[in-house]
């Protein structure tokens, strides 16, 4: 595991292949590639900091879920319009431990208020098989938000991906 709320860039691209995992728009062989990667950072760098990578993602779409939107759009209120909205739709995934949903909603908070959500949620320990499932619906369930705002389906996949390849290509 790294320290300081820094997380290998694997983890991160990791962490987002199980958005394109649950992703219904990824191609069978696009999801193959993406269980294929983040078997292999798991097996590198463990599954904690794959967690870690999702915490991190979550915190990456949070900030700009809130950030002022251009064309002078008004933007989303932290604490009466996202995090409530994910909250509520948790539910909808069957296998979400509602035990797991005050760190979720943690670390939502975390990124509302600008701080590093990965610092954040380390202060508390490992991240338990059952809570970094709930990241990864936390993380879809952005994803869709954002998608929604923004009136294109797979446009936050694409931005990701984008940079995901960018970070990649500096190495």
């Amino acid at each position: 595991m790294t320290s300081d709320g820094v997380v290998a860039d694997e983890a991160i691209r990791a962490a987002w292949d199980s958005y394109r995992v649950l992703e219904q728009r990824t191609s069978a062989e696009e999801r193959q590639e993406a269980r294929q990667r983040i078997e292999g950072a798991v097996e590198t760098y463990g599954r904690e900091e794959v967690s870690r990578g999702t915490v991190f993602l979550v915190g990456v779409l949070t900030g700009y879920l809130i950030a002022e939107q251009p064309g002078g759009q008004d933007r989303l209120d932290p604490l009466s319009d996202l995090i409530p909205a994910v909250i509520r739709k948790l539910p909808a995934f069957k296998t979400a431990d509602p035990a797991q949903v005050p760190m979720a909603t943690g670390v939502l908070m975390a990124a509302a208020m600008g701080m590093d959500t990965v610092a954040w949620r380390d202060r508390f320990g490992e991240i338990p098989p059952q809570e970094a499932l709930v990241h990864g619906f936390v993380l879809w369930l952005l994803a869709d938000l954002f998608d929604s705002l923004a009136g294109r389906p797979g446009v936050i996949d694409q931005m990701m991906r984008e940079t995901l390849d960018s970070m990649a290509a500096e190495q």
